[in-house]
């Protein structure tokens, strides 16, 4: 990544994977029972979370690749799909599989669970949003990782923004209105997830662009 636009691009990209809005209902149905106080250190604990994990994935990334022999290429078709199963998931306005299975979707509800597990892992920062910055952090240099590192940090941020103030959102816009805004990042996420795999089946089969 050198051009602005790419991390742009990667930026849109993660917000949509992440997706804070869709964690709206889960965090609202879990802290039914808490005062403001707690709503608050609950989403400040949640974002903070989402940034260590995601800024991990990004700077360690590359050496877990290495590790298990494992291409950049092959990754980015991998990753690609993961993207992709979860983006059709936002387009049902579902929050899918790939970030929580039917287990822990009753472990939340039932309130067997603190709230930074699964909320913030994997709800917020899942398999898709690791892979997206696995993929960006690969690139290396200093300057390349801090921007990269700045763009989480943004993500931190509207997580934080969206989930402090979980109980404004939902008292100002419907469950439809919600949907809405899931299933068009949704759209955007497929259109990102078609073009990672199209990058990495280009690595990995030089032949086809021929």
């Amino acid at each position: 990544m050198i051009e602005l636009s790419d991390y742009l691009r990667f930026l849109v990209t993660l917000t949509a994977v992440v997706d804070p809005f869709l964690c709206v209902p889960f965090f609202l149905a879990f802290t039914r029972q808490y005062d403001h106080e707690a709503r608050q250190r609950l989403a400040r604990a949640v974002a903070l979370t989402v940034f260590v994990v995601l800024g991990s994935a990004t700077l360690l990334g590359d050496a877990m690749l290495q590790l298990i022999g494992a291409s950049l290429a092959a990754f980015r078709v991998g990753g690609g799909l993961v993207l992709l199963l979860m983006a059709l998931a936002m387009l049902n306005a579902e929050a899918g599989r790939v970030r929580q299975s039917p287990a822990e979707a009753d472990e939340l509800k039932s309130g067997e669970v603190q709230g930074i597990v699964p909320l913030a892992v994997p709800l917020l920062a899942g398999p898709g949003a690791m892979s997206t910055c696995i993929i960006a952090g690969e690139a290396g240099g200093v300057v390349h990782l801090t921007l990269l590192i700045g763009c989480l940090a943004i993500v931190a941020w509207l997580t934080w923004l969206v989930l402090s103030r979980a109980h404004w959102i939902a008292g100002r816009l419907s469950l439809t209105a919600l949907n809405v805004g899931t299933r068009i990042l949704g759209l955007l996420l497929a259109a990102m997830a078609v073009q990672t795999m199209a990058e990495g089946l280009n690595k990995l089969f030089p032949g086809l662009t021929g």
